[in-house]
């Protein structure tokens, strides 16, 4: 019997990040780092990092902006034997990503190149912060961290660094749902559904939760 993903609640699943050598699996491109943490009932229990060699020269900008060099990856492990870890360790977990429409591109070109596939959920914590976070001055990670105060060691476009702090503004925008429109018990399913919901309908949205919510009771 498969599981409905959607139902899960939104504060148990992972939060993945890739650094790559490009914007594009399509045009080549490949990862070079991937960094995951585990939340469990609002709490990061485990993390997964690892660099990886991808058989492709990183280009020098992305040795700058990263800091991960052609002589790091070439003592790592290959792509295959990483992305095959990481498949079993996100197995029954839905994920997060901070503009997730990048990383998702990455995970499904490099699980099938090793032939595996995923089929939870992946939402976008970048959708969700411009819903939820409509004050803040963009939607950029490092922003968003500086204007809710998340913690941070400064460190960015490091998977895990990244990955962490993605996973500390999931859990704010969570905090912010339940503080601000009276939603406990969040699932996956709704947050998804929020970042598909234009600024406008919002209201409609946290109303009918909420109603729905009091009808259950």
């Amino acid at each position: 019997m498969s599981l409905d993903f959607h139902t899960f609640p939104a504060d148990n699943l992972i939060v993945f990040d890739f650094e790559t050598t490009g914007l594009s699996p399509d045009m080549g491109d490949r990862a070079i780092e991937i960094g995951a943490v585990l939340i469990e009932k609002g709490k990061i229990t485990d993390r997964f990092q690892q660099i990886m060699n991808p058989g492709i020269r990183i280009p020098l900008f992305i040795e700058n902006l990263t800091g991960i060099t052609n002589t790091m990856v070439k003592s790592a492990r290959d792509n295959s034997a990483v992305m095959a870890e990481f498949h079993e360790f996100i197995a029954g977990h839905n994920l997060v990503a901070h503009n997730a429409s990048f990383d998702e591109r990455f995970l499904r070109a490099e699980f099938r190149r090793i032939k595996k596939y995923y089929s939870s959920g992946i939402a976008c914590s970048l959708l969700a912060a411009r819903r939820i976070f409509q004050n803040a001055p963009n939607h950029q990670l490092a922003t968003l961290a500086q204007y809710k105060n998340l913690p941070t060691d400064g460190t960015y476009h490091r998977a895990l660094a990244d990955a962490e702090v993605t996973a500390h503004l999931w859990l704010s925008l969570l905090d912010e749902l339940r503080e601000q429109h009276e939603l406990d018990e969040l699932t996956f399913g709704f947050m998804h559904l929020l970042t598909k919901t234009p600024k406008h309908q919002l209201r409609k949205l946290y109303a009918n939760s909420t109603q729905k919510r009091n009808s259950d009771l």
